[in-house]
């Protein structure tokens, strides 16, 4: 039987009253009755099972375990550097990402982007997909989103940029740069139209590489999380 997850933002054994909208989210939508089990997370690591003591209309009081490091995080940490896209599609990226075990999406504004400007509504908008994405694929960690600019981008142990042609693969690049079992990968991709070769040429400096993501043309909402899943879901083979 499937238990359901919760988003607490602080995690300390014993009892909790739990309001608002994953409150609202037990009672009015899952029905949960007392005695009933569930399981807390709080997007930074850690989870604890809970067992409801309590249901009224606006709070559910609940008795939680120790809580423990998660086991379903993988080892590599992915940040996802994606230029802004058309419509809805970065929202996409967000949740599909999240799904793959990325932790963090800094959308940027390259000089080839058709949107400009990133709103503040657009960004909380991000940051619930993660967060509700996260719950719904198991995980405990919630995905950092902030705005960045190309500049601004940095590699920790390995960075990599998306560029068709590339001669770099992904598996060599991770081989001939010794990444560890828990590296920190930065990932880059652009716009609709591509980066242009002079915002590739300031990755580069900034010590990212180019890798070839195969021989077919991805479009822009593919690439990030094409990259995303080649490098994490090897871990589930």
């Amino acid at each position: 039987m499937r238990v359901h997850r919760i988003f607490v933002h602080k995690l300390v054994a014993g009892e909790l009253r739990l309001s608002g909208t994953e409150a609202h989210h037990l009672v009015e939508v899952l029905r949960v009755k007392p005695g009933a089990l569930v399981r807390a997370f709080d997007g930074e690591g850690l989870e604890a099972q809970a067992e409801v003591k309590q249901v009224d209309d606006m709070s559910v009081k609940l008795w939680l375990e120790p809580p423990k490091q998660s086991s379903v995080e993988p080892n590599y940490q992915i940040t996802v550097a994606v230029a802004l896209l058309k419509g809805d599609k970065l929202t996409e990226v967000v949740r599909r990402g999240t799904e793959l075990g990325a932790v963090c999406f800094l959308p940027f504004v390259s000089k080839r982007s058709e949107v400009r400007v990133i709103s503040a509504n657009k960004l909380e908008r991000w940051r619930r997909v993660a967060k509700e994405a996260a719950k719904q694929s198991g995980r405990s960690v919630v995905p950092l989103v902030e705005t960045s600019t190309i500049s601004e981008l940095k590699p920790q142990n390995l960075g990599l940029v998306a560029q068709p042609g590339s001669a770099n693969t992904l598996s060599t690049l991770i081989k001939t740069q010794k990444a560890a079992e828990n590296a920190n990968f930065t990932i880059v991709t652009g716009p609709e139209g591509d980066l242009t070769e002079q915002e590739v040429a300031l990755l580069l400096r900034q010590g990212f590489r180019e890798v070839n993501l195969g021989a077919r043309i991805l479009r822009a909402e593919t690439a990030p999380i094409a990259l995303t899943a080649a490098i994490l879901l090897p871990e589930a083979l």
